[in-house]
C-alpha cells in the first residue's frame, strides 16, 4: 500500500524550527497498530492520521511514537497546512472530527486559527518524582491535563534542566509537564516535557497552551497574547482566551512531500 507522507515545521516561519509533524491522509482507518508503527518509523513527536470523505468534516486522529493522544496542536496545525496549502481544499474553515470533539481551524494570511477547549488548571501538589527530576523548584504548581509548573522568570524557563532517569519513573499518560513564566519580549513562554517519551522534551505543544492561555490571561488581565516556546528549536503562538475555549495560531512551513509503503 502507497501512502502519501508530508512532513510541516508548526509554529514557525522558518524550516528547521518550529515542531516538526508528518501527516498522512487515509482513505480509510488502519489498525491502530500499523498506525502506530508509523508514527514510530516517523520518528517525529506526533503523526496526524485523516480522512477527508467529502463530508463537512474530517476525521482527524494523532499518534506519538508510543501511544494515540486525546488532543495535539502542532499536529491539527501541520494537517490544516497540508489541506489548504498543498492538497487544495477548498474552504478557509476546516472542521476536524477529533477525540476531543469538533475542533476548527480558520486559515487567514498563512496563519492557522485553531479553537481548541479550554483546561484551566487548578493548584496541585506535585509529585516527588517530578521534585526530585528538576534542578530548579516552581514558585507555584497547578493541574488540567498537564502539570503546569510556574516561575519567577524567563532565565528560569531557560535553565531548566530535567533529570531523566528520576523523570521517567513517572507515567503521565497522555499528560506531561508545562514549565511557564512572564516573557522578557512577549506575554509568556514555556517549555514542555513528556516522562517515558522517546522526545523527552517537546518543541512546541499546542495543545498545552488550552491550559496556559486562560492562565495567563487571568493573571496578566488581557485576552489576546503573544507567547513563544523556548525549545532548542523555538516557537511562536499568537493565543486569545474565549472563555470556554482558546484560539492557539501560528504558520507553518512545509519541509518534505513523500510517500510510503506498507505491506
Amino acid at each position: 500500500m502507497k501512502l502519501e507522507l508530508y512532513q510541516v515545521d508548526a509554529f514557525t516561519e522558518e524550516i528547521f524550527h518550529g515542531n516538526p509533524a508528518c501527516v498522512v491522509p487515509l482513505k480509510n482507518w488502519l489498525p491502530d497498530e500499523i498506525l502506530l508503527k508509523i508514527a514510530r518509523e516517523n520518528a517525529v513527536a506526533e503523526t496526524a492520521f485523516f480522512i477527508d470523505n467529502g463530508s463537512d468534516t474530517i476525521q482527524l486522529r494523532w499518534f506519538t511514537p508510543e501511544i494515540e493522544m486525546d488532543l495535539c496542536g502542532h499536529a491539527t496545525l501541520a494537517t490544516a497546512h497540508c489541506l489548504a496549502s498543498i492538497l487544495n481544499y477548498k474552504n478557509n474553515r476546516i472542521i476536524f472530527d477529533t477525540k476531543s470533539g469538533a475542533l476548527t481551524v480558520d486559515v487567514k494570511d498563512g496563519v492557522y486559527y485553531m479553537d481548541f477547549p479550554s483546561r484551566m488548571p487548578e493548584i496541585s501538589l506535585l509529585p516527588d518524582t517530578i521534585i526530585r527530576s528538576l534542578n530548579i523548584q516552581p514558585k507555584e504548581v497547578f493541574k488540567a491535563r498537564d502539570y503546569v509548573l510556574v516561575y519567577d522568570s524567563e532565565e528560569d524557563i531557560r535553565n531548566i534542566k530535567i533529570e531523566r532517569s528520576i523523570f521517567d519513573l513517572i507515567n503521565l499518560d497522555p499528560g506531561g509537564v508545562v514549565v511557564t513564566s512572564a516573557g522578557t519580549d512577549s506575554d509568556f513562554v514555556s517549555r514542555y516535557f513528556t516522562p517515558q517519551s522517546s522526545i523527552l522534551e517537546d518543541p512546541v505543544t499546542g495543545s498545552a497552551h488550552c491550559s496556559l492561555i486562560p492562565f495567563w490571561s487571568s493573571r496578566l488581565g488581557k485576552d489576546k497574547l503573544f507567547a513563544r516556546q523556548l525549545s532548542e528549536r523555538g516557537g511562536q503562538l499568537y493565543c486569545e482566551n474565549k472563555n470556554e475555549r482558546v484560539i492557539v495560531a501560528g504558520k507553518a512551513k512545509t519541509y518534505s512531500v513523500g510517500y510510503l509503503w506498507i505491506e
